[in-house]
C-alpha cells in the first residue's frame, strides 16, 4: 500500500473514530442522567460547558450536577423517566464538532409511558486530553416556534446554534 493510500485510509478512519466517539457521548447523556449520576452526567461536559434548555441555562460543571441532584429531577427518576437522544448528524472539523439530533423525555405517568416533551439538541464538542466534551448543548422543545427546527437544520449544516 503507497504512502499516500496508508495516509487517506487513516484518516478516514480517525474521522468514524470521532464521530463514534462523539456519538457515544452524546447517547451516554440519557443512561447517566437516568440514573443519577451527576458525576458522569457533568464529566461529559468541558468544564466551562454550557447546558442550555428552555427553562433552565446550565453554566459549568456544578450547575448540571445541581441539575441532577435537584428534588425535581430526582422526582422524574423516581416516578420513571427516560431521556431518549435519536440518531445524530455530526460533523468534525480538526478538534470541533457540531452535532445534531431530536431527544424525547418519556415518563411514566398512571400506569402508562407518556412523552413529556420532544426537543430539538444542538450540539458543539471539542476533543480534549479527555475525549470529546460538551461545549455547549443548546435544546428547544419543538412545539411549533421557529427556533426549534433552525437548531435542526444549523446542526445538520455544521453551523452554530442561533437560538
Amino acid at each position: 500500500m503507497s504512502e499516500d493510500r496508508l495516509a487517506a485510509l487513516e484518516a478516514r478512519l480517525g474521522a468514524l473514530e470521532d464521530e463514534r466517539d462523539i456519538a457515544r457521548t452524546m447517547a451516554s447523556y440519557g443512561p447517566l442522567v437516568d440514573g443519577g449520576d451527576a458525576e458522569g452526567v457533568a464529566a461529559l461536559w468541558a468544564p466551562d460547558g454550557v447546558y442550555d434548555i428552555d427553562e433552565i441555562f446550565l453554566a459549568g460543571r456544578e450547575r448540571i450536577r445541581e441539575m441532577v441532584r435537584s428534588p425535581a429531577h430526582q422526582g422524574w427518576i423516581r416516578q420513571g423517566c427516560a431521556h431518549v437522544v435519536g440518531p445524530a448528524h455530526i460533523t468534525v472539523e480538526g478538534d470541533e464538532a457540531v452535532a445534531v439530533c431530536h431527544s424525547l423525555m418519556v415518563v411514566h405517568e398512571s400506569g402508562r409511558y407518556v412523552v413529556r416533551r420532544a426537543t430539538a439538541n444542538h450540539w458543539r464538542l471539542r476533543r480534549t486530553p479527555h475525549g470529546w466534551q460538551v461545549v455547549t448543548r443548546t435544546n428547544r422543545i419543538l412545539d411549533g416556534r421557529t427556533e426549534s427546527p433552525a437548531l435542526l437544520v444549523a446542526g445538520v449544516r455544521g453551523e452554530p446554534a442561533t437560538a
